[in-house]
């Protein structure tokens, strides 16, 4: 397969499954298969630079921010590390950063353990706790600043002296186990829901909506790092700067050290990996980071992930249990997804009883069985992986796994392309199964942002036949709204009116939030700009769609087959008529000589226009926009609690413009369908 295509394949299944893990909270791989599929990735982009796309799972990092929580905007990313799984990987870490600074012979590396919880940041402004949130995407997570003040690890205030006027810190919540046995216990008692694992737990205490839930769970904090401080000096090593922390009232990790070279680096690592049974807590391997910590601004970044720091991961663990049978998921696309049914069996600390088999091709190429006895196999993940059959302990007559020739869901005719491994439901939109998940991605923030449109409300206009395409959106009613179960009276007119807003939007979002298989965001950009309009893209026929950047065969096949079932297009009319607009991209486009080079930075909340829209205006309009205020700055456009960056572009005599100078300095004419 081209390496373009193999790109695409592996940016939607990735995708889909970071969906499926941090949306959905029903993931259906292992970190070991995870790890592989985005190493893959990793490569083929490496090799090939041009491939590379805003929109790739290696440009970004973790999970989209909740609706219901407010959105904070990290100083610095909070970028994740890259993972190293064997000796010779994290040698090869080692001669690069030598390699990197140009020094020869042994480096200085803090080394700790890896924990298995929920990455936050802390912000103290003179030694007040002024807020905390999530990680999220890296660059945006999410306020739970009520939430954190609940945990007791985290001081309201600093002790000591010598902090920053200004300082964020960087940790991690966790449960320690026999606060997550207790918990459990709670929760059974209660006729409750038992957590999966105590990351798991972790993560649903922290995101209550209710303080006074998390201030129920024995929540703990670990510090690991920093990402901002203003005021002060700080120490030369990160090391030192662990012992700071402490010194200002942070728990940081007792059985973090100082190591020298290569041999250190895998000294620790025995002896964590020894120690791992006896820890209170878990953790999923180790992390390394030069010491030096102008080194390691020396070294910067390569995309996502730091130059100077790696996670050395354990090996996965494996179990023996029996293969009951195999069940059929069937995903947004239409993919039917293989899923072993297992004896429940204790690996990696938690119980599992189910495993993806990816496709019809793996359940052949490991011969799998209904009741074999198999070996699974856990790296930190709720769900496992089968490794392989114990070929003599199989039963007589073991009967073979066939996919169903019709859905399981909606009994529509399975169909496998000859290019392809999946086998999908050819039923579209009319397959409840898809017609869930399509309507939660029309929904979704970066689709057509209805907030409040959640999966469990989802499910039931799906199910109550309330909703059947993205259009029945737009004919609700509060009545019909509000006798759905949790909906009170408020909840559905701040619904109603999360889709009424959603009525503006661009034409790049509208093509996006079709769920048109293999268009990403970048693509639908792409598309938009290219045709102008609409009509123009649905009208096109394959060898006009290949004219179009990054576009080859196998999104030019699928926009097709989606513009040529009738039925997706009388949605799409149905969206027009219940008032769907969107801003006409050629004007954009024509405005481009006034605009190319201009660089433009937002802040605050805009009236109508969120983030992504106005990033991708200007964009078109031939314009930049950037994270920070300089003097190369051309405009920022200030909205709603504008902050520090208002302040800095009136300081540096910046021209400050808002959303309507804005459109205005586009040309942007009204909306159009």
């Amino acid at each position: 397969m081209p390496a373009r295509e193999r790109a695409l394949a592996l940016r939607a299944e990735i995708e889909e499954h970071n969906h499926r893990y941090y949306v959905l909270d029903a993931p259906l791989l292992s970190d070991a298969e995870y790890d592989c599929l985005f190493r893959e990735l990793q490569a083929l982009e490496a090799a090939h630079p041009e491939l590379v796309s805003a929109d790739s799972p290696t440009q970004r990092v973790g999970a989209a921010p909740l609706p219901e929580f407010a959105a904070v905007v990290h100083a610095t990313p909070m970028l994740s590390l890259n993972n190293a799984f064997d000796d010779a990987e994290v040698t090869a870490f080692d001669r690069r950063v030598g390699e990197g600074l140009a020094i020869h012979g042994d480096l200085d590396y803090s080394a700790e353990p890896k924990f298995d919880g929920l990455a936050v940041s802390l912000t103290y402004q003179n030694g007040i706790l002024l807020r905390g949130a999530t990680r999220g995407d890296g660059a945006t997570g999410e306020d739970v600043t009520a939430n954190l003040r609940t945990l007791r690890s985290i001081p309201l205030h600093l002790q000591g002296s010598g902090w920053p006027t200004l300082l964020e810190v960087r940790g991690e919540v966790l449960l320690w186990r026999s606060d997550f046995e207790r918990l459990n216990s709670q929760q059974r008692e209660k006729g409750e829901k038992a957590f999966v694992n105590p990351r798991n737990a972790a993560a649903g205490s922290l995101r209550q909506l209710d303080p006074r839930i998390t201030a129920t769970r024995p929540l703990r904090f670990f510090a690991y790092g920093i990402g901002l401080a203003a005021g002060t000096s700080l120490p030369a090593t990160h090391s030192a700067l662990l012992d700071r922390l402490a010194e200002w009232g942070f728990p940081v990790a007792p059985e973090r050290r100082r190591v020298k070279g290569l041999a250190g680096l895998l000294g620790y690592y025995a002896h964590i990996g020894g120690q791992r049974a006896l820890l209170p807590y878990d953790i999923d391997g180790v992390v390394y980071k030069l010491d030096d910590l102008a080194a390691q601004e020396h070294l910067g970044f390569a995309s996502r992930a730091p130059r100077f720091a790696i996670a050395h991961k354990f090996p996965a663990e494996e179990a023996l249990t029996e293969l009951l049978g195999i069940s059929i998921q069937v995903g947004r696309t239409g993919a039917l997804t293989p899923v072993a049914r297992l004896v429940p069996v204790f690996v990696g600390g938690v119980t599992v009883s189910n495993a993806t088999l990816h496709n019809e091709e793996e359940v052949r190429r490991k011969d799998l069985r209904i009741g074999d006895t198999v070996v699974v196999r856990r790296a930190g993940d709720v769900i496992p992986e089968i490794v392989r059959v114990q070929w003599e302990k199989r039963p007589t007559g073991a009967p073979e796994f066939n996919m169903p020739t019709s859905c399981p869901v909606c009994a529509s005719k399975v169909v496998r392309n000859t290019d392809e491994a999946v086998a999908r439901c050819s039923g579209g939109i009319y397959c409840p199964a898809q017609r869930k998940q399509a309507l939660l991605h029309f929904a979704s923030r970066r689709a057509m942002d209805i907030e409040g449109l959640g999966e469990k409300l989802v499910e039931q206009l799906v199910d109550s036949d309330i909703v059947r395409t993205p259009a029945d959106l737009y004919r609700l009613g509060l009545l019909a709204l509000a006798n759905l179960e949790r909906m009170a009276d408020k909840s559905a007119s701040n619904l109603l009116s999360a889709i009424e807003q959603s009525k503006q939007t661009t034409l790049a979002r509208f093509i996006y939030a079709l769920g048109i298989r293999n268009v990403g965001e970048t693509t639908a950009r792409d598309l938009a700009r290219h045709f102008g309009n609409l009509d123009r893209l649905l009208a096109a026929d394959e060898a006009d769609l290949l004219r179009v950047p990054d576009v080859g065969p196998i999104v030019a096949r699928s926009i097709r087959q989606f513009s040529g079932e009738p039925h997706n297009l009388e949605v799409i009319e149905q969206l027009r008529a219940a008032g769907v607009v969107w801003r006409d991209v050629e004007v954009l486009a024509s405005t481009a000589s006034n605009n190319t080079g201009k660089v433009f930075v937002l802040t605050g909340a805009l009236p109508t226009l969120t983030r992504e829209a106005a990033t991708q205006m200007i964009e078109a309009a031939g314009g930049k926009v950037s994270s920070s205020v300089s003097k190369k700055t051309d405009f920022v456009v200030a909205g709603a609690e504008a902050g520090s960056k208002l302040e800095k572009a009136r300081s540096l005599g910046v021209t400050v413009i808002d959303e309507a100078q804005l459109l205005g300095l586009l040309s942007v004419a009204q909306p159009v369908q």
